[in-house]
């Protein structure tokens, strides 16, 4: 990465990332649908509070980013890849939301986390976990 300072956008375009915030809530939630059962559109568009076809739009995006298989009219599935990647999602959503419950001494900090997860790193979000783990041993 080059020195200096840029706008959030131009941080986002140095990372050359496939994924857009918005791509990862839907592949998150995806993931997290999936582990109680099959998705679908409407079910998907109900748990994220957008219409079907703003739904439907993003799973074709999905699908175009080899994360999901998504026939007409059928159901949505993760590839091998969607679910690795959506797994990472939930962990990082899930540490992210451990460190702020600590420090807000609260039980849930979730638009916090929603509003800040997209802008971590892997290696941030494991040093978190690392910071958490030795906080809960006291150190």
């Amino acid at each position: 990465m080059q020195e200096g300072f840029y706008t959030l956008k131009g941080y986002t375009m140095l990372e050359h990332s496939q994924l857009t915030a918005s791509m990862e809530d839907y592949l998150e939630m995806i993931y997290r649908m999936g582990e109680q059962g099959f998705v679908r559109i409407t079910a998907l568009a109900h748990a994220l509070h957008v219409k079907p076809p703003s739904a439907s739009k993003m799973a074709a995006n999905l699908r175009g980013q080899g994360l999901i298989e998504f026939p007409k009219y059928g159901y949505i599935t993760l590839t091998e890849w969607g679910r690795h990647m959506g797994a990472y999602l939930v962990h990082r959503h899930e540490v992210i939301g451990q460190l702020l419950c600590a420090i807000n001494h609260t039980q849930s900090e979730l638009e916090e986390v929603e509003k800040i997860e997209h802008f971590l790193s892997p290696r941030t979000v494991s040093n978190i976990e690392k910071f958490l783990e030795e906080l809960k041993k006291g150190g």
